[in-house]
């Protein structure tokens, strides 16, 4: 009779256990059981935003730290990034079914699985930007001249490029850049959406690189893009015409040496509202691009 008690308390003790475990929390080991790897979020700082989508239009759900850990279930195509680990249009399906870009983070190799079909949201399509009418250019005053001397290679919001809120101006990197006429420095900035502007950019960026605005008399702005290092005045400076601002390069989006070059009026500060051709601009004022 003891004997079949104590098998009837051991299997009593059994099923309670079964039980206790069919309620319990999934512990971190169980939840990597169903992930096909992890990775750190690699991002040199910022935290590395996790997506609805596999786009940069997508919903922000949330972030991981810089140095976090991303628990990987499959991959997908998206967005072309160029990150601080690689550039590349995969994008990684997180455990918690949201999505980072593969650009930012460092893994060891192992076998990412492609999401299955139908389960990755459409990429949604950025609204186009709008055609702006530029306001109407300011009496001709006070003396000006071209910011270097180049030919221009892409003028301000033609067919092909209509939001292109300025002209460019092909020169050899390191070519000086001045002031068009006197005024007082009212930024210096690197502006670039990913790294840093002390490299050259490409394309598949965003941002004016190393970047200057002067603002003259008459609420007028000038803008000087994509400068190869850092600019050599500061915020503040007061400038006259022809004074340095900074040298030509390529950072941020830009596929080659050149300075792009805006002109603003009616600006506190410039916005593509008040942006108007630099061409017609200075014509007005007696100086012409080549």
């Amino acid at each position: 009779m003891k004997v079949r008690h104590q098998r009837r308390l051991a299997m009593a003790a059994l099923a309670a256990s079964t039980l206790l475990a069919g309620l319990a929390p999934v512990t971190p080991a169980a939840a990597a059981a169903k992930v096909a790897g992890t990775g750190l979020a690699t991002t040199g700082g910022t935290a590395l935003k996790m997506r609805s989508g596999p786009s940069t239009a997508a919903q922000q759900k949330g972030t991981v730290a810089n140095g976090g850990t991303v628990w990987i279930m499959c991959q997908t195509v998206g967005d072309k990034v160029a990150g601080t680990v690689r550039t590349t249009g995969v994008w990684l399906r997180l455990a918690n079914n949201t999505y980072v870009s593969d650009a930012y983070v460092r893994r060891a190799a192992f076998t990412i699985p492609v999401c299955p079909a139908g389960s990755v949201p459409a990429t949604p399509k950025p609204a186009p930007a709008p055609i702006l009418k530029p306001p109407p250019l300011p009496p001709a005053t006070g003396s000006w001249r071209l910011p270097l001397a180049a030919g221009l290679v892409s003028d301000f919001r033609t067919t092909v490029r209509p939001t292109h809120d300025g002209v460019d101006l092909g020169a050899a990197r390191n070519t000086p850049i001045v002031s068009v006429s006197a005024g007082t420095v009212i930024r210096v900035v690197c502006n670039v959406s990913a790294g840093t502007c002390d490299v050259d950019g490409n394309r598949n960026l965003k941002g004016c690189g190393w970047y200057v605005e002067v603002q003259h008399a008459g609420s007028i702005v000038t803008r000087y893009c994509h400068m190869v290092r850092k600019p050599v005045v500061v915020v503040g400076q007061k400038v006259v015409k022809g004074q340095l601002l900074g040298h030509v390069g390529t950072s941020g989006s830009s596929s080659g040496p050149h300075l792009h070059f805006e002109v603003h009026v009616n600006a506190p500060s410039a916005t593509r509202e008040n942006a108007v051709s630099p061409v017609a601009f200075m014509k007005a004022r007696g100086v012409t691009f080549k």
